[in-house]
């Protein structure tokens, strides 16, 4: 029997999701190992092989596609854990990465210093060549000078270099030969052109990525080749395939070449496993606001008629001074709330969650590794919402005390409140932060909360994912039945997925045709290309262009997926300018049909289509009774409270609140006033008890 086995390896746990052909589900965590990510990575696909009554070995024997999902890049970028990269680029333009886009909120606040480039200003050189924005050679390389620099390189000891020449995207020619003469005289140092990585115009988001790509290179190759070398030493022989900031999956080759593509590789998965998850519910009719809350943040993504959004705006820290990736990618934003995140009081006397967390290591206090701030996970076992004896299916107990005297010391004494309220307080602090960032995303992109339904996943979400919909008022809270594995389970029904782009401005009062047929014919051939490498038929493998369009004199674009092969002719414009006016329209509540619509980029999205086996319903049982309980709720205070087994709630069970439900790798809390019913799948979804009986 075939089975496939999805990876997501983070930085406190590593989850592991494994189907076979009949649609059987095992999920499994363990902890993530950083200095040998595959002993987590195999520890957890040993536990998830248990639970199939197989051994590792045999597991692996048997898996014919395994997706790996990894913060591992973004760790690296964000410690700054990359190699020793350096920056070659046009004489007379050295300071791109040190002046990035030139703003920053606060512009008036000067406590904040200015962002250190991601090369330092040291390890800038500059090399004699020009080309025209026209892709006229202004100035010819002068290889004498390439040569230079390449020495200068070799002494500094780069183990990397991102090679950006002035408009290199429309004539790549110096670029090409700059990197044959680095190949030539350093062939062990990595190196990136950005014509191949980023071929946009904005001079500082092709730098940043190719900077990026190029520190990435020695650091990735060494871990996926690590990881792929030791499941093949334990009988695994399918397709080794990485998740990438798509929300798809391609051949580690691939990203190997390309690293830049696994940036927010674990992040971006969670919308394709929410967007399967509401499906199988039956509450895929209205839009999905995705909330995954981990043990140090909670990410945020939506999915807008059953596709994950995209955003070309993927910031490394804070946006304009942090660094930007340059790609598009499924768009998460993170904000510090996660089950490790610290509650403190600041000077004013207010308490406040985040963004400080005790991570994995010591952890929250209740977790008995040496721990004593006060974090979320602390207060939810003070308010008895978390028993201590079932968290993560009973593998790890809880210490009570140790959460009672943290939140006690931390936060009650000073605000003079029981360890109780304290505790209740901090679960509604953090509730309330992040509904209140939800519901500014969400009205930035123009989504109706009120038809929308919350999808929680991530081992602490469904906590609290109850509240964060009454608060939001979203029609219904899906609480999937692989929720704290979401985003692995995400890598079960993603495909193959890549992007192509380019640069060719036009607009609709004078379209360049002929360039731009050039250009959506070279995309598609490399995306034939790509599908050709893969094996893909054309039953399997599907080709699609989009287009990155803006009113003119507008700053930023907006996307627009092209029908059939993209504008050719004249009869296809006013079908290009009304895709993008409803498109402006849904993002900004208004539309100018009259105005000129400019396209600056346009994509190729090359998907091949994996077999995804039809999830196998509950087995057939009977549900057993709750068991009485209290647990501390802030606006209700104790409140008598029905607990579960959910390994013993049959498919539609219906839980009225207050309830609480212990499932093996989470805890489902329904609060006062919702009603949660368990599908045939497995999933919970959760809607008011108040608008059932008024409808």
């Amino acid at each position: 029997m075939s089975v496939r086995i999805a990876v997501d390896t983070g930085g406190t746990f590593t989850d592991v999701v494994v189907t076979d052909e009949s649609g059987e589900v095992w999920a499994a965590k363990a902890s993530t190992t950083p200095d040998d990510v595959f002993d987590g990575v195999g520890a957890a696909i040993e536990r998830a092989a248990a639970q199939a009554g197989l051994g590792l070995d045999e597991l692996l024997a048997r898996c014919g596609v395994l997706s790996y999902a990894t913060t591992h890049a973004t760790n690296a970028i964000l410690l700054r854990r990359t190699a020793r990269t350096a920056f070659v680029t046009t004489w007379g333009h050295p300071d791109v990465l040190v002046l990035k886009e030139g703003g920053k909120f606060g512009p008036f606040d000067f406590s904040r210093d200015h962002p250190e480039p991601y090369v330092p200003r040291a390890l800038t050189f500059e090399v004699r060549e020009r080309i025209g924005a026209g892709g006229e050679v202004v100035e010819p390389l002068d290889e004498r000078d390439a040569v230079r620099v390449i020495g200068e390189l070799e002494r500094a000891g780069v183990e990397a270099v991102g090679v950006c020449f002035l408009w290199a995207h429309v004539h790549p020619a110096h670029e090409r030969r700059f990197a044959e003469l680095l190949a030539e005289r350093l062939p062990d140092v990595a190196v990136s052109v950005s014509h191949a990585v980023v071929p946009t115009i904005r001079e500082y988001r092709r730098a940043s990525a190719t900077c990026i790509d190029a520190s990435l290179k020695p650091l990735m190759t060494r871990h996926f080749e690590s990881v792929e070398r030791r499941l093949l030493e334990r009988g695994f022989g399918g397709d080794f395939l990485v998740v990438t900031s798509t929300g798809g999956v391609v051949p580690a080759a691939e990203v190997i070449r390309r690293p830049l593509l696994v940036v927010s590789s674990g992040p971006s998965i969670a919308p394709v496993g929410a967007e399967a998850a509401a499906r199988e519910a039956g509450v895929d009719d209205a839009d999905l606001v995705v909330g995954d809350m981990g043990g140090t943040t909670f990410d945020i993504s939506l999915v807008r008629d059953g596709e994950a959004q995209f955003a070309r705006e993927t910031w490394l820290g804070d946006q304009f001074t942090g660094d930007i990736t340059g790609l598009a990618s499924v768009a998460v934003e993170s904000i510090g709330y996660g089950g490790g995140s610290i509650a403190w009081i600041d000077d004013g006397g207010m308490l406040r969650v985040g963004p400080a967390s005790a991570g994995a290591a010591p952890g929250p206090a209740c977790y008995g590794r040496g721990g004593s701030d006060p974090t979320f996970t602390d207060a939810a076992v003070v308010c008895g919402l978390l028993d201590p004896d079932a968290f993560l299916g009973g593998q790890m107990r809880l210490d009570a005390g140790a959460a009672h005297a943290a939140v006690a010391r931390g936060v009650a004494e000073p605000l003079g409140l029981t360890a109780e309220e304290a505790a209740a307080a901090i679960v509604e602090v953090a509730v309330d932060g992040m509904a209140e960032r939800i519901r500014e995303l969400t009205a930035r992109d123009g989504l109706d909360l009120a038809d929308a339904v919350f999808v929680a996943g991530g081992g602490a979400s469904a906590l609290c994912a109850g509240a964060i919909g009454q608060r939001l008022g979203c029609r219904s809270v899906l609480v999937p039945r692989l929720a704290p594995v979401l985003s692995a389970a995400g890598g079960l029904c993603s495909d193959v997925l890549m992007e192509f782009a380019a640069s060719h401005p036009t607009a609709t009062d004078a379209f360049d045709f002929d360039g731009v047929t050039g250009v959506l014919d070279g995309l598609d051939g490399e995306m034939e290309r790509f599908l050709r490498r893969l094996g893909a038929d054309d039953e399997r493998g599907s080709r699609q262009f989009i287009a990155e369009a803006r009113y003119r004199h507008q700053v930023w674009e907006l996307e627009l997926a092209l029908a059939g092969g993209g504008p050719r002719a004249a009869e296809d414009l006013p079908e290009l300018e009304e895709s993008f006016h409803r498109v402006h329209e849904r993002a900004f509540g208004v539309r100018d049909p009259g105005q000129v619509v400019e396209v600056l980029y346009w994509r190729g999205r090359a998907r091949a289509a994996l077999d995804r086996p039809a999830p196998s319903p509950l087995a057939a049982r009977e549900t057993a009774a709750g068991t009485p309980s209290s647990a501390w709720f802030a606006d209700a205070g104790l409140v008598e409270t029905t607990r579960f087994d959910g390994e013993r709630l049959a498919a539609d069970a219906v839980i009225d609140g207050a309830a609480v439900v212990d499932l093996p790798h989470t805890t489902l809390v329904v609060p006062p006033g919702l009603r949660a019913r368990r599908t045939a799948l497995g999933h919970f979804v959760l809607t008011s008890m108040q608008q059932e009986e008024a409808r």
